[in-house]
């Protein structure tokens, strides 16, 4: 088992939010290790409008390089991507979130998020571009570099990119189905990959790559990939389609491990990372994103309320035999 050392809750937007339209949630951490500090790409909402509806934006703060635990900056100037206009993919939202450095340019992938009749919403993933170290960002394109088609009909969302032997390597969520819910349509989403030479044109894999535990309703989300000791390691989010937002069937973390990025052994129980027995993190730990620094692996993941509390940082303690 993977044992994590836990650093604390991070950040608690109900305590360090500093402008109006980033003043809820702390969601999808992304890190970027730089020489001099960690910055942490992650997304946040103003509050809901008149209806009781959200917007997600994109925002940063900036961790201590030799003491990742404690935040040297927290971005004061507004979101770092404006949202899309009428009828755009992402005019409602930009979340989740994920980077990577690319020559001298910072590429974020994000799930663009628009609004719908029948069900609260539909989500394609797009590309934004910064060439100023990573401080603002501007699309690609008007449209996402990632949609739904017809094996993959509904919601694409919850990007993580990685780049392995110069190819780039992105693992995002498929809605499968949606499910009437208590209050509204819930949707059921599987953790799928596509690979790219040039980070813009996609060739989808078109299958599940984790085997249900919690039945086929079963909600994947958010897959870290890292290659270490001649293996690929995932950690990523799981929990039920319905009743999820407390301790019940709420999100926490899984561990699968493969030797060719698409057959994948999934061992949950070696995950390691569980739940707090209060406090932010007693509800939900998910959405995880590993970085390294030094000889250090630590894991950035958000908390109760799919982020509401924010998010924390963990160390690997023992990292074992990776090659098991």
């Amino acid at each position: 088992m993977f044992t994590w050392e836990k650093l604390g809750q991070i950040y608690d937007p109900g305590r360090q939010a500093r402008h109006p339209q980033l003043k809820q949630f702390g969601q999808s951490p992304s890190a970027l290790v730089l020489e001099d500090r960690i910055r942490v790409y992650f997304c946040a909402r103003p509050e809901p409008d008149a209806n009781g509806q959200y917007v997600s934006h994109a925002t940063y703060l900036e961790l201590d390089r030799d003491d990742p635990k404690t935040i040297i900056n927290i971005n004061q100037g507004g979101p770092i991507l404006d949202l899309g206009g009428y009828g755009a993919f992402d005019e409602f939202g930009t979340y989740p979130i994920s980077v990577a450095q690319h020559a001298e340019e910072v590429w974020a992938y994000y799930a663009g998020i628009t609004r719908c009749e029948s069900v609260p919403f539909n989500a394609a993933i797009g590309l934004a571009i910064s060439r100023d170290g990573g401080l603002s960002f501007t699309r690609a394109g008007a449209g996402p570099v990632l949609c739904y088609d017809p094996d993959e009909p509904f919601l694409l969302g919850s990007p993580r990119i990685k780049r392995f032997d110069g190819r780039w390597c992105l693992w995002y969520v498929a809605g499968r189905r949606w499910l009437a819910g208590d209050s509204r349509p819930e949707p059921v989403y599987k953790i799928r990959m596509a690979s790219s030479d040039d980070g813009v044109n996609w060739k989808k894999r078109g299958r599940d790559l984790l085997a249900d535990v919690l039945g086929p309703n079963e909600c994947q989300a958010c897959a870290d990939v890292t290659f270490r000791s001649g293996r690929y390691h995932m950690f990523y989010s799981y929990r039920e389609a319905l009743n999820y937002k407390s301790g019940e069937g709420g999100y926490r973390i899984g561990y699968a491990y493969s030797d060719d990025m698409l057959t994948w052994i999934r061992r949950d129980d070696l995950a390691g990372l569980q739940r707090s027995s209060e406090g932010w993190d007693s509800e939900m730990v998910n959405y995880p994103n590993l970085f390294t620094v030094g000889d250090d692996i630590y894991l950035l993941y958000q908390g109760n309320g799919m982020g509401r509390t924010g998010f924390g940082l963990a160390r690997l303690a023992d990292t074992g035999d990776w090659g098991f």
